[in-house]
């Protein structure tokens, strides 16, 4: 279930249903991202996140803020174990403001118990997406 649940989470992110993409989340989540705690203020959508109300405006911030046609994200490997996945990839990016492209690899950790997702720890090469905002 864990890897059914994580390539859905993935086609919804793609085709950018962000209420979808919510209703995949648990009521309360444990939600990490590799920033700074105070984040940066560049980047509006770093932030603590609790639960499935937090989620959908997350995703809904990074299409404000990104070109959705020209996002050229890409998935090399789901990991799956028992409860757990890892998925690894690359982000690619244009900003709308400047559109200055971006690039970063990421693995994003997901921990699935019931059929929802309960953890979303993603690392990122935070630095380089900051810059690209920052302008």
């Amino acid at each position: 279930m864990t890897r059914e649940i994580v390539q859905e989470l993935l086609r919804r992110m793609g085709a950018g249903d962000h209420d979808g993409v919510a209703e995949l989340f648990a009521d309360r989540i444990d939600w990490q991202l590799n920033w700074p705690a105070a984040g940066h203020p560049a980047v509006p959508w770093i932030r603590q996140r609790t639960g499935r109300g937090d989620v959908g405006e997350h995703f809904r911030m990074l299409s404000d803020y990104h070109v959705p046609e020209l996002n050229g994200t890409s998935v090399t490997r789901i990991l799956v174990d028992g409860d757990d996945a890892v998925v690894l990839g690359h982000i690619v990016q244009t900003v709308k403001e400047s559109g200055r492209e971006y690039r970063s690899p990421f693995a994003l950790h997901l921990t699935v118990e019931n059929g929802l997702i309960t953890r979303y720890h993603i690392y990122e090469d935070s630095l380089t997406v900051a810059e690209a905002l920052a302008g």
